[in-house]
Protein backbone atom coordinates (compact mmCIF):
# COMPACT_ATOMS: atom_id res chain seq x y z
CA UNK A 1 0.00 0.00 0.00
CA UNK A 2 1.24 3.50 -0.88
CA UNK A 3 -0.80 6.22 0.85
CA UNK A 4 -0.10 9.91 0.29
CA UNK A 5 -0.88 12.53 2.89
CA UNK A 6 -0.43 16.30 2.93
CA UNK A 7 1.27 18.62 3.50
CA UNK A 8 4.87 18.82 2.25
CA UNK A 9 4.67 15.88 -0.14
CA UNK A 10 4.83 13.27 2.63
CA UNK A 11 4.10 9.62 1.89
CA UNK A 12 3.48 6.58 4.04
CA UNK A 13 4.55 3.19 2.71
CA UNK A 14 3.00 0.20 4.41
CA UNK A 15 5.25 -2.86 4.05
CA UNK A 16 4.23 -6.30 5.30
CA UNK A 17 6.48 -5.95 8.35
CA UNK A 18 6.84 -2.20 9.02
CA UNK A 19 5.57 1.26 8.07
CA UNK A 20 7.95 3.63 6.34
CA UNK A 21 7.56 7.33 5.76
CA UNK A 22 9.14 9.43 3.08
CA UNK A 23 8.81 12.37 0.75
CA UNK A 24 8.02 12.46 -2.95
CA UNK A 25 8.61 15.17 -5.52
CA UNK A 26 7.18 15.32 -9.04
CA UNK A 27 4.06 13.91 -10.67
CA UNK A 28 3.12 10.29 -11.27
CA UNK A 29 3.52 10.56 -15.06
CA UNK A 30 7.28 11.14 -14.72
CA UNK A 31 9.98 8.42 -14.49
CA UNK A 32 10.57 7.35 -10.89
CA UNK A 33 13.86 7.65 -9.01
CA UNK A 34 14.08 5.87 -5.65
CA UNK A 35 16.44 7.56 -3.17
CA UNK A 36 17.93 5.85 -0.09
CA UNK A 37 19.54 8.03 2.56
CA UNK A 38 22.56 7.51 4.79
CA UNK A 39 23.03 6.59 8.44
CA UNK A 40 21.23 8.98 10.83
CA UNK A 41 19.97 11.06 7.88
CA UNK A 42 16.45 10.91 6.43
CA UNK A 43 14.38 11.66 3.34
CA UNK A 44 15.03 15.40 3.69
CA UNK A 45 18.62 14.84 2.59
CA UNK A 46 17.35 14.51 -1.00
CA UNK A 47 15.35 17.76 -1.06
CA UNK A 48 18.21 19.79 -2.62
CA UNK A 49 18.70 17.14 -5.31
CA UNK A 50 14.97 16.91 -6.07
CA UNK A 51 14.90 20.65 -6.79
CA UNK A 52 17.31 20.02 -9.70
CA UNK A 53 15.67 16.85 -11.04
CA UNK A 54 12.21 18.21 -11.79
CA UNK A 55 11.82 16.03 -14.91
CA UNK A 56 11.61 13.00 -12.60
CA UNK A 57 9.41 11.79 -9.79
CA UNK A 58 11.78 11.31 -6.86
CA UNK A 59 10.75 9.17 -3.88
CA UNK A 60 12.99 9.39 -0.81
CA UNK A 61 12.20 7.09 2.11
CA UNK A 62 13.09 7.18 5.78
CA UNK A 63 14.76 3.91 6.76
CA UNK A 64 13.31 2.15 9.83
CA UNK A 65 14.31 4.03 12.97
CA UNK A 66 15.01 7.21 11.00
CA UNK A 67 12.86 10.26 10.34
CA UNK A 68 9.14 9.52 10.66
CA UNK A 69 9.39 5.78 9.95
CA UNK A 70 8.58 3.14 12.55
CA UNK A 71 11.34 1.69 14.68
CA UNK A 72 12.05 -2.00 14.46
CA UNK A 73 10.23 -3.80 17.30
CA UNK A 74 11.90 -5.06 20.44
CA UNK A 75 15.31 -4.23 21.85
CA UNK A 76 17.52 -6.58 19.88
CA UNK A 77 20.63 -5.30 18.04
CA UNK A 78 20.17 -3.97 14.50
CA UNK A 79 21.71 -5.71 11.49
CA UNK A 80 22.52 -4.00 8.19
CA UNK A 81 21.18 -6.92 6.15
CA UNK A 82 17.66 -6.18 7.44
CA UNK A 83 17.64 -3.10 5.20
CA UNK A 84 17.86 -5.39 2.16
CA UNK A 85 14.56 -6.99 3.19
CA UNK A 86 13.05 -3.51 3.60
CA UNK A 87 14.21 -2.52 0.11
CA UNK A 88 12.90 -5.71 -1.47
CA UNK A 89 9.48 -5.27 0.17
CA UNK A 90 9.41 -1.60 -0.84
CA UNK A 91 10.12 -2.31 -4.50
CA UNK A 92 7.30 -4.86 -4.51
CA UNK A 93 4.65 -2.24 -3.62
CA UNK A 94 5.75 0.68 -5.78
CA UNK A 95 3.28 1.52 -8.55
CA UNK A 96 6.09 1.79 -11.09
CA UNK A 97 9.60 0.36 -11.30
CA UNK A 98 12.28 2.98 -10.62
CA UNK A 99 14.44 3.90 -13.60
CA UNK A 100 17.28 4.05 -11.06
CA UNK A 101 17.99 3.53 -7.38
CA UNK A 102 20.05 6.30 -5.78
CA UNK A 103 21.90 5.43 -2.58
CA UNK A 104 23.94 7.76 -0.39
CA UNK A 105 26.37 6.31 2.17
CA UNK A 106 24.42 3.62 4.09
CA UNK A 107 21.73 3.81 1.40
CA UNK A 108 24.40 3.16 -1.23
CA UNK A 109 25.80 0.23 0.75
CA UNK A 110 22.34 -1.34 0.84
CA UNK A 111 21.63 -0.55 -2.81
CA UNK A 112 24.93 -2.01 -4.02
CA UNK A 113 24.53 -5.23 -2.03
CA UNK A 114 20.93 -5.58 -3.21
CA UNK A 115 21.88 -4.94 -6.84
CA UNK A 116 24.71 -7.47 -6.67
CA UNK A 117 22.30 -10.08 -5.29
CA UNK A 118 19.21 -9.25 -7.39
CA UNK A 119 20.41 -7.54 -10.59
CA UNK A 120 17.20 -8.44 -12.37
CA UNK A 121 15.26 -6.15 -10.01
CA UNK A 122 17.34 -2.99 -10.58
CA UNK A 123 17.40 -0.97 -13.81
CA UNK A 124 20.30 1.32 -12.93
CA UNK A 125 22.33 1.99 -9.79
CA UNK A 126 23.58 5.38 -8.63
CA UNK A 127 26.00 5.38 -5.69
CA UNK A 128 26.87 8.59 -3.85
CA UNK A 129 29.82 8.28 -1.46
CA UNK A 130 29.35 4.48 -1.19
CA UNK A 131 30.60 1.32 -2.86
CA UNK A 132 29.87 -1.91 -1.02
CA UNK A 133 29.06 -3.33 2.43
CA UNK A 134 31.62 -2.52 5.11
CA UNK A 135 34.06 -5.23 6.10
CA UNK A 136 36.73 -5.91 8.69
CA UNK A 137 39.30 -8.56 9.56
CA UNK A 138 37.88 -11.85 10.91
CA UNK A 139 40.04 -11.40 14.01
CA UNK A 140 37.70 -8.54 15.02
CA UNK A 141 34.64 -10.80 15.29
CA UNK A 142 34.95 -11.63 18.99
CA UNK A 143 35.68 -8.12 20.23
CA UNK A 144 32.88 -6.68 18.06
CA UNK A 145 30.36 -9.17 19.43
CA UNK A 146 31.39 -8.51 23.04
CA UNK A 147 31.25 -4.74 22.55
CA UNK A 148 27.82 -4.94 20.95
CA UNK A 149 26.45 -7.05 23.82
CA UNK A 150 27.89 -4.60 26.35
CA UNK A 151 26.46 -1.52 24.62
CA UNK A 152 22.98 -2.98 24.19
CA UNK A 153 22.91 -4.29 27.75
CA UNK A 154 23.92 -0.90 29.08
CA UNK A 155 21.19 0.81 27.06
CA UNK A 156 18.53 -1.58 28.35
CA UNK A 157 19.44 -0.87 31.97
CA UNK A 158 19.62 2.91 31.54
CA UNK A 159 17.32 4.62 34.05
CA UNK A 160 16.69 7.85 32.16
CA UNK A 161 16.43 9.00 28.54
CA UNK A 162 19.32 10.72 26.85
CA UNK A 163 19.73 14.45 27.35
CA UNK A 164 17.67 16.63 25.00
CA UNK A 165 18.16 20.11 23.55
CA UNK A 166 16.48 23.35 24.57
CA UNK A 167 15.99 24.49 20.97
CA UNK A 168 16.48 23.03 17.52
CA UNK A 169 19.15 25.65 16.89
CA UNK A 170 21.21 24.17 19.73
CA UNK A 171 20.94 20.76 18.08
CA UNK A 172 21.81 22.25 14.67
CA UNK A 173 24.98 23.85 16.02
CA UNK A 174 25.97 20.64 17.79
CA UNK A 175 25.61 18.54 14.62
CA UNK A 176 27.40 21.15 12.51
CA UNK A 177 30.30 21.15 14.98
CA UNK A 178 30.43 17.34 15.05
CA UNK A 179 30.13 16.69 11.31
CA UNK A 180 31.43 19.84 9.65
CA UNK A 181 28.22 20.13 7.61
CA UNK A 182 26.71 23.53 6.93
CA UNK A 183 24.09 24.59 9.46
CA UNK A 184 21.46 24.93 6.72
CA UNK A 185 21.85 21.24 5.83
CA UNK A 186 21.96 20.19 9.47
CA UNK A 187 18.71 22.05 10.09
CA UNK A 188 17.05 20.37 7.10
CA UNK A 189 17.98 16.92 8.42
CA UNK A 190 17.18 17.60 12.06
CA UNK A 191 13.70 18.91 11.29
CA UNK A 192 12.84 15.28 10.51
CA UNK A 193 15.01 13.54 13.10
CA UNK A 194 13.93 15.49 16.19
CA UNK A 195 10.69 15.69 18.17
CA UNK A 196 9.37 17.91 20.93
CA UNK A 197 8.51 16.39 24.31
CA UNK A 198 7.90 17.61 27.87
CA UNK A 199 11.63 17.19 28.48
CA UNK A 200 12.53 19.40 25.52
CA UNK A 201 13.67 18.57 22.01
CA UNK A 202 14.84 14.97 21.69
CA UNK A 203 15.93 12.56 19.03
CA UNK A 204 13.19 10.77 17.13
CA UNK A 205 15.78 8.29 15.79
CA UNK A 206 16.08 4.78 17.20
CA UNK A 207 18.91 4.96 19.80
CA UNK A 208 20.12 1.52 18.69
CA UNK A 209 21.38 3.10 15.47
CA UNK A 210 24.33 4.54 17.37
CA UNK A 211 25.41 1.19 18.85
CA UNK A 212 27.84 -1.26 17.30
CA UNK A 213 26.25 -4.03 15.27
CA UNK A 214 27.11 -7.56 16.46
CA UNK A 215 28.73 -8.74 13.23
CA UNK A 216 30.41 -7.36 10.12
CA UNK A 217 31.37 -9.16 6.92
CA UNK A 218 34.97 -9.99 6.08
CA UNK A 219 36.58 -8.75 2.88
CA UNK A 220 36.41 -12.26 1.40
CA UNK A 221 32.63 -12.27 1.88
CA UNK A 222 32.17 -8.78 0.42
CA UNK A 223 34.43 -9.58 -2.51
CA UNK A 224 32.41 -12.70 -3.30
CA UNK A 225 29.10 -10.85 -2.96
CA UNK A 226 30.09 -7.96 -5.23
CA UNK A 227 31.51 -9.99 -8.11
CA UNK A 228 30.11 -9.56 -11.63
CA UNK A 229 27.64 -6.70 -11.13
CA UNK A 230 26.32 -6.18 -14.66
CA UNK A 231 23.86 -3.36 -13.86
CA UNK A 232 24.87 0.03 -15.25
CA UNK A 233 26.31 1.94 -12.28
CA UNK A 234 27.18 5.58 -11.63
CA UNK A 235 29.55 6.39 -8.76
CA UNK A 236 29.76 9.98 -7.46
CA UNK A 237 32.34 10.92 -4.83
CA UNK A 238 33.01 14.29 -3.23
CA UNK A 239 36.53 15.66 -3.37
CA UNK A 240 36.28 16.34 0.35
CA UNK A 241 34.34 13.13 1.02
CA UNK A 242 35.56 9.80 2.38
CA UNK A 243 39.04 9.26 0.94
CA UNK A 244 38.87 5.48 1.43
CA UNK A 245 36.27 5.31 -1.32
CA UNK A 246 38.74 6.61 -3.87
CA UNK A 247 41.42 4.17 -2.73
CA UNK A 248 38.90 1.34 -3.22
CA UNK A 249 38.19 2.26 -6.84
CA UNK A 250 40.54 -0.36 -8.36
CA UNK A 251 38.60 -3.10 -6.60
CA UNK A 252 35.27 -1.53 -7.60
CA UNK A 253 36.30 -1.61 -11.26
CA UNK A 254 36.64 -5.36 -10.96
CA UNK A 255 33.23 -5.72 -9.32
CA UNK A 256 31.14 -3.55 -11.65
CA UNK A 257 31.12 -4.37 -15.36
CA UNK A 258 29.73 -0.95 -16.34
CA UNK A 259 30.96 1.68 -13.90
CA UNK A 260 30.92 5.42 -14.60
CA UNK A 261 33.00 7.36 -12.04
CA UNK A 262 32.96 11.04 -11.13
CA UNK A 263 34.77 12.91 -8.37
CA UNK A 264 33.31 16.39 -7.99
CA UNK A 265 33.50 19.30 -5.58
CA UNK A 266 31.75 18.50 -2.30
CA UNK A 267 31.99 16.61 0.97
CA UNK A 268 30.40 13.34 2.10
CA UNK A 269 26.97 14.95 1.61
CA UNK A 270 27.89 16.06 -1.91
CA UNK A 271 24.28 15.53 -3.06
CA UNK A 272 23.30 18.34 -0.70
CA UNK A 273 26.15 20.86 -0.93
CA UNK A 274 26.61 20.31 -4.68
CA UNK A 275 23.12 19.20 -5.62
CA UNK A 276 23.21 20.83 -9.05
CA UNK A 277 26.44 19.05 -10.00
CA UNK A 278 25.14 15.69 -8.82
CA UNK A 279 21.83 16.23 -10.62
CA UNK A 280 23.62 16.93 -13.89
CA UNK A 281 25.55 13.66 -13.63
CA UNK A 282 22.42 11.68 -12.75
CA UNK A 283 20.44 13.23 -15.61
CA UNK A 284 23.16 12.45 -18.15
CA UNK A 285 23.61 8.90 -16.84
CA UNK A 286 19.91 8.04 -16.91
CA UNK A 287 19.09 9.72 -20.21
CA UNK A 288 21.96 8.20 -22.16
CA UNK A 289 20.78 4.73 -21.20
CA UNK A 290 17.17 5.16 -22.38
Amino acid sequence: MWQSFAPKNQVELVLPHIKLSGRIWGTKDKPLLLALHGWLDNANSFEPLAEHLTEYQLLAIDWPGHGFSQHRPGHYPLHWVDYLYDLDALLAILPQRPVAIIGHSLGGIIASAYTATFPEKVNRLILIEALSPLFEAPEQAKSRLRKSFYQHGKQLTAQRPSKGYETIETAVRARAHLTGMGENWCRLLLERNLQTSEQGIRWRSDPRLKLDSPMRLTFTQVDALMQDVAVETLLICGKQGFSQLRTALPKARNWFHHLVEHIIEGDHHVHMDNAEGVAQLIRKFVEQLH
